[in-house]
Protein backbone atom coordinates (compact mmCIF):
# COMPACT_ATOMS: atom_id res chain seq x y z
CA UNK A 1 0.00 0.00 0.00
CA UNK A 2 1.36 3.52 -0.88
CA UNK A 3 -0.52 6.27 0.74
CA UNK A 4 0.64 10.47 -0.32
CA UNK A 5 -0.14 12.72 2.69
CA UNK A 6 -0.21 16.46 2.18
CA UNK A 7 -0.36 18.87 4.54
CA UNK A 8 0.26 22.94 4.58
CA UNK A 9 -3.24 24.22 3.07
CA UNK A 10 -4.83 27.01 4.26
CA UNK A 11 -5.91 30.50 4.01
CA UNK A 12 -3.77 33.73 3.29
CA UNK A 13 -4.45 36.98 1.96
CA UNK A 14 -2.95 37.96 -1.86
CA UNK A 15 0.46 38.86 -2.01
CA UNK A 16 1.22 36.41 0.99
CA UNK A 17 2.85 32.76 0.98
CA UNK A 18 2.22 29.08 1.58
CA UNK A 19 4.00 26.01 1.60
CA UNK A 20 2.65 22.69 0.87
CA UNK A 21 4.53 19.17 1.78
CA UNK A 22 3.34 15.92 0.23
CA UNK A 23 5.25 12.60 1.50
CA UNK A 24 4.72 9.38 0.23
CA UNK A 25 5.04 6.03 2.40
CA UNK A 26 4.68 2.47 1.48
CA UNK A 27 6.44 0.15 -0.38
CA UNK A 28 7.95 2.27 -2.93
CA UNK A 29 10.90 0.94 -3.77
CA UNK A 30 11.64 4.54 -5.81
CA UNK A 31 10.04 7.27 -6.87
CA UNK A 32 10.27 8.44 -10.69
CA UNK A 33 8.47 12.08 -10.55
CA UNK A 34 6.57 13.74 -8.03
CA UNK A 35 4.50 16.68 -8.73
CA UNK A 36 1.60 19.44 -7.70
CA UNK A 37 -1.79 20.05 -9.53
CA UNK A 38 -4.61 21.84 -8.82
CA UNK A 39 -8.55 21.72 -9.32
CA UNK A 40 -11.39 24.78 -8.72
CA UNK A 41 -15.21 23.57 -8.89
CA UNK A 42 -16.52 23.09 -12.46
CA UNK A 43 -12.93 23.14 -13.92
CA UNK A 44 -10.64 20.36 -15.04
CA UNK A 45 -7.12 19.11 -12.69
CA UNK A 46 -4.47 21.29 -14.24
CA UNK A 47 -0.62 20.97 -13.64
CA UNK A 48 1.02 23.22 -11.15
CA UNK A 49 4.45 22.26 -10.75
CA UNK A 50 6.80 18.76 -11.54
CA UNK A 51 9.98 17.49 -10.70
CA UNK A 52 11.92 14.06 -11.20
CA UNK A 53 13.86 11.90 -9.57
CA UNK A 54 16.90 13.77 -11.36
CA UNK A 55 15.62 16.78 -10.24
CA UNK A 56 14.26 18.60 -13.69
CA UNK A 57 11.25 21.26 -12.82
CA UNK A 58 8.52 22.11 -14.77
CA UNK A 59 6.33 24.74 -13.95
CA UNK A 60 3.04 26.42 -15.35
CA UNK A 61 3.33 29.53 -16.84
CA UNK A 62 0.71 31.00 -14.52
CA UNK A 63 3.10 30.11 -11.50
CA UNK A 64 6.55 30.21 -12.81
CA UNK A 65 8.51 32.93 -10.77
CA UNK A 66 6.21 32.81 -7.99
CA UNK A 67 6.42 28.73 -7.17
CA UNK A 68 9.12 26.66 -6.57
CA UNK A 69 9.10 22.67 -6.18
CA UNK A 70 11.64 21.04 -4.39
CA UNK A 71 12.17 17.04 -3.18
CA UNK A 72 13.64 15.76 -0.36
CA UNK A 73 14.18 11.97 -1.58
CA UNK A 74 15.48 10.49 1.29
CA UNK A 75 12.17 11.59 2.61
CA UNK A 76 10.42 10.29 -0.20
CA UNK A 77 8.78 13.81 0.22
CA UNK A 78 7.56 16.78 -2.50
CA UNK A 79 7.38 20.39 -1.40
CA UNK A 80 5.65 23.40 -3.14
CA UNK A 81 6.56 26.85 -1.92
CA UNK A 82 4.07 29.32 -3.13
CA UNK A 83 4.90 33.20 -2.73
CA UNK A 84 2.90 36.22 -3.98
CA UNK A 85 -0.26 34.34 -3.85
CA UNK A 86 -3.33 35.61 -6.07
CA UNK A 87 -7.01 35.40 -5.13
CA UNK A 88 -6.60 32.99 -8.76
CA UNK A 89 -4.60 31.04 -6.89
CA UNK A 90 -7.50 29.22 -4.90
CA UNK A 91 -8.07 26.03 -5.46
CA UNK A 92 -7.62 22.19 -3.66
CA UNK A 93 -3.62 21.66 -4.66
CA UNK A 94 -3.30 17.63 -5.08
CA UNK A 95 0.08 16.09 -4.60
CA UNK A 96 0.55 13.32 -7.15
CA UNK A 97 3.66 10.52 -7.44
CA UNK A 98 4.91 8.67 -10.36
CA UNK A 99 6.40 5.47 -8.81
CA UNK A 100 7.61 2.02 -8.22
CA UNK A 101 6.97 -0.78 -5.89
CA UNK A 102 8.59 -4.66 -6.27
CA UNK A 103 6.28 -5.58 -7.97
CA UNK A 104 5.06 -3.15 -10.39
CA UNK A 105 7.01 0.18 -12.40
CA UNK A 106 5.26 3.77 -12.86
CA UNK A 107 2.18 3.49 -10.46
CA UNK A 108 0.54 7.09 -10.25
CA UNK A 109 -0.80 8.13 -7.01
CA UNK A 110 -2.76 11.09 -5.67
CA UNK A 111 -3.25 12.34 -2.14
CA UNK A 112 -6.27 14.05 -1.04
CA UNK A 113 -6.04 16.98 -1.97
CA UNK A 114 -5.46 20.44 0.34
CA UNK A 115 -7.69 23.89 0.17
CA UNK A 116 -5.99 26.82 -0.37
CA UNK A 117 -7.77 29.89 -0.38
CA UNK A 118 -6.41 33.14 -1.38
CA UNK A 119 -8.31 36.40 -0.16
CA UNK A 120 -8.35 39.20 -2.40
Amino acid sequence: QVQLVESGGGLVQAGGSLRLSCAASGSIKSINAMGWYRQTPGKQRELVATTTSGGSTNYADSVKGRFTISRDNAKNTVYLQMNSLKPEDTAVYYCNADLSTRYYFHLNYWGQGTQVTVSS
